[in-house]
């Protein structure tokens, strides 16, 4: 289980109790994200000093999710509330959150925003949603994930600064590990056999662009098997494309993976990581999926 895991059983114990202390009766000061990604920056940055408060429930897109109002009273109560912005969860756009507390941590890359098609689908336990005319994973793009992280330290810095020195060291570390990410990321794609990729679902468009890879998207749950017409129009794409890779964004079921072989295509397991991992963090899970990427690559030469 993941360190993350643990923190947020244990912050949300506190949450309960936020509303009724005000913020420097807190034992620790403590940080809100609207994603996995902020999340684990805000572990690396807090060292272990500021909790860290994403109470988005597992398997469940955060995207998409909705607090409750012990969720919103616990995220007012914050330090700083960490934004994904880029459209990323639509909730804090309908709450009522400090504005000098509130980071957007997009907002200096506005200009480097993918703008896409609104596409409306149903699936899984999530029901029917719509992915909004800008793309929203942008930590797929490790550069953009860093300059993230970046704004995330400041807003800690300037709300929490007798941390300061503490936090300042932890961002040379992240930034330093997200670097190295980047760099292995570009190796991988740069040597990479394979042709245009198919994705499960329109989540990677930053990867894409980054690391300049041609991808196109189908509209799949991994934790669902495809339909017969579903494999049928993924072939007619194949065919289209000349794709020879295809990438789940979760683990697909044995028989999913092999007819994906079948039709003559890499099968990748590469997880966004919107929510917490089941196993492992951030970090190592983007490098266990471009291990993927590279095995996927090799199988193609």
């Amino acid at each position: 289980m993941s360190s993350l895991s643990l923190s947020r059983r244990m912050v949300m114990g506190l949450a309960l109790s936020v509303a009724a202390f005000p913020l420097s009766a807190q034992d620790h000061p403590t940080v809100a994200a609207t994603s996995y990604p902020l999340a684990y920056f805000a572990e690396r940055l807090g060292a272990g000093a500021v909790d860290v408060i994403f109470p988005v429930p597992a398997g469940i897109d955060p995207s998409f999710w909705r607090p409750g109002v012990s969720d919103i009273t616990a995220i007012q109560g914050a330090n700083v509330i960490a934004l994904n912005g880029a459209g990323f969860a639509t909730w804090p756009t309908k709450a009522s959150l400090p504005r000098s507390r509130t980071v957007d941590t997009s907002a200096g890359f506005s200009d480097r925003l993918i703008r896409t098609e609104t596409v409306t689908h149903s699936h899984g336990e999530d029901g029917e949603h719509s992915h909004t005319a800008t793309a929203s994973y942008t930590w797929l793009d490790f550069l953009l994930a860093s300059e993230q992280a970046d704004t995330l330290a400041d807003a800690m810095i300037r709300q929490i600064p007798e941390r300061t020195a503490e936090i300042e060291r932890e961002r040379d570390a992240l930034l330093a590990d997200l670097s190295a990410l980047d760099d292995r990321a570009r190796s991988v794609t740069d040597d990479a056999a394979f042709g245009p990729v198919i994705t499960s679902h329109p989540r990677y468009q930053y990867f894409a662009r980054a690391y300049d890879l041609t991808f196109h998207s189908v509209d799949w749950d991994a934790r669902e098997e495809p339909s017969e017409d579903q494999w049928a129009a993924l072939k007619a794409m194949i065919a289209d494309t000349a794709a020879t890779a295809f990438i789940w964004e979760a683990a697909p079921s044995q028989a999913a993976h092999d007819r994906i072989i079948e039709f003559g295509l890499a099968s990748v397991v590469f997880p966004p990581l919107a929510n917490v991992p089941e196993d492992g963090d951030f970090l190592n899970e983007m490098h266990s999926s471009l291990d993927q990427i590279e095995a996927a690559s090799g199988e193609n030469q």
